[in-house]
């Protein structure tokens, strides 16, 4: 579920949303939407969410994924 976050950055863990119907996509447009003009959007997600980067890139976010500690991966978008 979404975190509180600024304006600026809104993020999103869906590691305890996989296996839900609809889910993980639909709370990632959510808050994708939520993300102004100059903000960024922060998905973990326990694999690298190649689909939905390039979703986002084709929207003209420019993503930086990182592999964490713990295996999962923190992806930040920002507008291009």
């Amino acid at each position: 579920m979404a975190s509180p976050s600024s304006p600026r950055e809104q993020r999103l863990d869906v590691r305890p949303l996989m296996g839900r119907p609809g889910e993980p996509f639909q709370s990632i447009m959510e808050t994708v939407s939520a993300v102004g003009v100059a903000g960024t959007f922060v998905l973990i997600t326990p694999f690298l969410p190649s689909p939905i980067i390039e979703k986002l890139q084709a929207e003209g976010f420019e993503a930086r994924p990182t592999r964490l500690a713990d295996g999962a991966w923190e992806t930040r978008f920002q507008r291009g």
